[in-house]
């Protein structure tokens, strides 16, 4: 049990720089003199950093072994956040949140793989669920902690509360977690694969969150970044499937449960962090909610997760992991389809009816997700399959809050032009805005009427990114119809 709490600890110092850093974005871009499209790389900088290194988890482990590498991930994730803290530019915060998930990311599937081979096949569920749910209830807590430090004292204080975690972590990894046996042989970086997809992944964000103010394909920057995707892309793939021992072994994905789990958790990092992105933006934008209220309203759906993981024990070894998928992500479906409802009236009683049942189907889906993967995988190789499966779910999530931000911005000019041509002096529509209280000739009064056109214009952005949302969730049944249950045992994937 102490193993386990152990794991789960040193899992929640990642998990809660996501969901901490949230609410505190709007306070950021003031602080650092920032645009929303820049500041929303405080959390895009973790994500893709996290989806660079996270493979890394499979060689680090092999190389120097598990617990010296969470002794070393524990510690330089605690430096990287103190210095998070003590930035004076976005510059600078970015380059240390990029050292913070450099190694804090490999810290989940290390801890991970630690707690699955440690328990055998008839308790492994049960032991997952409580990790689970264990490794939600701080960033379950973060949020509203979060929002009321950044509101009461600084937003720097969402990352010097983390350092207390990461010595818990620390102390927790030194007493019980056992060194790893010696090896023969130290396993070698394929550096050929972790450069070219590095660059890969770094063009294609670029690309995404510079695309839309670059003009796309007008700018010469965005063809050299496209042209780089395709180039390293192609470098990565070829190497992969002819290199001995390469960075990530896409001979994994000739598994079909392995695949099938590795699909399905794309579309569940795209649902995962995506509301937690995009409701404190849109509230704060719109509505001007403070920071605390935004905070409990994603602690909100952070309770729902426990809920859900509280009930997952219960049923760990009962249920078939197809039913919990199902369930989870059609409780996504239902949330998509109440959000895509919200305007600006929205009341935040709706707001949290919606994230707690979005948080609800989170909390089905880790567990199924995990037994599905490492179904009929070979145990020595389990560190690289769980690498992938987080990779995946990483890159999923930071690209599709990226392409999330272009359906806001992009939808927002096309409304803004056409709202805008509706209120000119040739029209009795001034007569509205007056009556309104706007007034119809004064330069004020005009302001006013522009400000209420880029409030509805910005509203129906968000309007269109939730209709996204719900239709990605929908791409998910016919991936969870083909998954093989119950699972053959392990197969040789090499």
């Amino acid at each position: 049990m102490l193993l386990l709490i152990t794991c789960t600890l040193v899992t929640t110092l990642y998990a809660t720089t996501i969901t901490i850093a949230n609410v505190s974005l709007p306070q950021i871009q003031g602080a650092l003199s920032a645009s929303p499209d820049q500041v929303a790389w405080v959390v895009t900088s973790n994500l893709i950093a996290t989806a660079v290194t996270i493979p890394l988890a499979g060689w680090v482990s092999a190389r120097f072994g598990r617990r010296r590498c969470m002794l070393w991930g524990v510690l330089g994730f605690a430096v990287a956040t103190l210095m998070c803290g003590l930035s004076t530019s976005l510059s600078e915060l970015i380059f240390w949140r990029v050292v913070q998930s450099a190694f804090g990311s490999p810290l989940t599937p290390i801890a991970q793989s630690v707690v699955i081979d440690a328990f055998s096949a008839e308790k492994r569920a049960k032991a997952i669920s409580i990790f689970t749910m264990g490794v939600g209830v701080v960033p379950t807590i973060a949020p509203m902690i979060g929002g009321y430090i950044s509101e009461e004292i600084s937003w720097r204080w969402i990352f010097f509360i983390l350092i207390p975690i990461a010595v818990m972590a620390f102390v927790g990894v030194l007493m019980f977690i056992k060194a790893d046996p010696p090896r023969s042989q130290r396993a070698k970086l394929d550096w050929t694969g972790f450069l070219s997809l590095s660059i890969f992944i770094a063009c294609i964000q670029l690309m995404l969150d510079r695309g839309e103010s670059q003009g796309w394909f007008g700018s010469f920057e965005i063809m050299v970044e496209a042209v780089g995707a395709i180039i390293f892309g192609w470098i990565f793939i070829t190497h992969s499937f002819t290199a001995e021992r390469p960075f990530i072994d896409l001979r994994l994905l000739r598994e079909r449960n392995f695949v099938l789990g590795i699909c399905i958790s794309a579309v569940f990092g795209m649902l995962f962090v995506t509301p937690m992105v995009l409701m404190p933006a849109m509230l704060q934008q719109l509505r001007d909610v403070p920071e605390f209220t935004v905070g409990f309203l994603i602690g909100i759906r952070g309770f729902g997760t426990a809920i859900a993981q509280i009930l997952v024990i219960l049923v760990a070894n009962k249920w078939d992991p197809r039913l919990m998928m199902l369930l989870g992500f059609g409780v996504h479906t239902y949330a998509g389809i109440e959000m895509s409802t919200f305007g600006m009236d929205v009341s935040l009683a709706d707001v949290s009816w919606t994230m707690a049942i979005q948080g609800f189907g989170v909390g089905f889906l880790w567990l199924p997700m995990t037994l599905v993967i490492v179904s009929n995988f070979d145990p020595k190789r389990t560190p690289e399959g769980m690498a992938m499966f987080h990779f995946v779910r990483s890159v999923a999530s930071s690209f599709y809050i990226s392409a999330s931000f272009i359906v806001i911005f992009h939808t927002q000019k096309m409304n803004y032009s056409e709202l805008v041509q509706m209120i000119n002096p040739y029209t009795d529509r001034l007569d509205l805005a007056a009556a309104a209280g706007w007034g119809g000739e004064l330069p004020s009064s005009m302001a006013g009427v522009a400000g209420e056109i880029t409030r509805q214009a910005t509203n129906i952005g968000y309007i269109n990114v939730y209709h996204l949302f719900l239709w990605t969730s929908m791409l998910v049944y016919p991936l969870i119809i083909m998954i093989a249950w119950p699972p053959k045992g392990f197969q040789q994937n090499r």
